[in-house]
């Protein structure tokens, strides 16, 4: 092995981690979202906006870091999450511009079983990551499946209960992502997380 070689190799990490910039962007947006669905106050710009900027771009931005560190799974699941919130924008704007005739209710039961579905495969993953990150999947394909089902059945009742189902999933992911970042400043684990041992 040349000089060069070695030294390549021998090269240290230095970027910083970018999964609290993902949860957080993921979860305040999920739960600003939720607020509404629970009857808190109208679909308005202020959630177009969230989904477009912080739910949106900066879960693409933190995937495309997790890329560079190696971690396909934070690749994965930032970049899809981040694409889910642009387009879940798309569907609510775009009728409104006239590019297109507005998604029906079966069209939107079958986008957000397809996500559950996502989720629920992501959740095995999360088995060999931490407690915290295992309670953010499971309660997020939990949502979608409920939003699924209060669209198929138009049942108010229904979509309430999952707008308190998605502040508590968003919340979580708050947590985690406050938990990791402070956990990180402060070198000991202030927020427990839960990490599982490999």
């Amino acid at each position: 092995m040349n000089m060069e070689n070695s030294n390549l190799l021998s090269l240290k990490d230095h970027t910083a981690n970018p999964a609290p910039l993902g949860l957080l962007a993921f979860g305040m947006t999920t739960v600003l979202l939720n607020l509404h669905n629970s009857g808190f106050f109208e679909m308005n710009a202020m959630i177009f906006g969230m989904g477009i900027f912080y739910g949106g771009l900066a879960q693409v931005i933190a995937g495309i870091l997790e890329a560079k560190k190696g971690n396909t799974f934070g690749l994965t699941a930032f970049t899809s999450y981040g694409f889910f919130w642009l387009s879940l924008v798309g569907l609510l704007v775009m009728p409104k511009l006239g590019w297109g005739s507005a998604a029906s209710e079966s069209a939107m039961v079958a986008y957000l079983i397809m996500w559950g579905i996502f989720t629920f495969l992501l959740f095995f993953g999360t088995l060999r990551m931490s407690r915290a990150l295992q309670f953010v999947f499971a309660t997020l394909a939990l949502l979608f499946f409920l939003l699924a089902l209060g669209d198929a059945t138009g049942n108010s009742v229904i979509k309430t209960f999952t707008g308190f189902e998605g502040i508590i999933c968003g919340g979580s992911a708050i947590y985690a992502g406050a938990g990791t970042l402070l956990n990180e400043v402060y070198g000991k684990d202030i927020f427990p997380l839960g990490i599982i041992k490999k």
